[in-house]
């Protein structure tokens, strides 16, 4: 079992930044990779970005591409998601996610199924 817990959300004015923080617990040494995701209001879970373990590769959405950072404190066991030149189109709830298996595919980054944890999601709302 791996435990997820996300913080760092907040109201924010479009072009300002935030960092998102998920501290992981449990068995985190099965951890192969780490995702964000968001889930704006009345749409499904979108992939924003994702880190794997064994060489710290990055993928990003497009929509996120320059704006966001992915990165990761081993020694906290944190994962963290730098957002900067927030837009209110970013308004969504934010759920990190870890994968136990191996993922080699970039596809596959975006992929739900892929991940086997979740947290309980961080809101970030941003203003105009």
């Amino acid at each position: 079992q791996v435990q997820l817990v996300e913080s760092g959300g907040g109201l924010v004015q479009a072009g300002g930044s935030l960092r998102l923080s998920c501290s992981a617990s449990g068995r985190t040494v099965s951890t192969q990779a780490m995702g964000w995701f968001l889930q704006g209001p009345g749409k499904g879970r979108e992939f924003v970005a994702a880190m794997r373990w064994t060489d710290e590769n990055t993928y990003y959405a497009d929509s996120v591409k320059g704006r966001f950072t992915i990165s990761r404190d081993n020694a906290k066991n944190t994962v963290y998601l730098q957002m900067n030149g927030l837009k209110p189109e970013d308004t969504a709830v934010y759920y990190c996610a870890a994968a136990l298996s191996i993922i080699w595919s970039q596809v596959r980054f975006s992929v739900i199924s892929s991940y086997d944890y979740w947290g309980q999601g961080t809101q970030v709302t941003v203003s105009l």
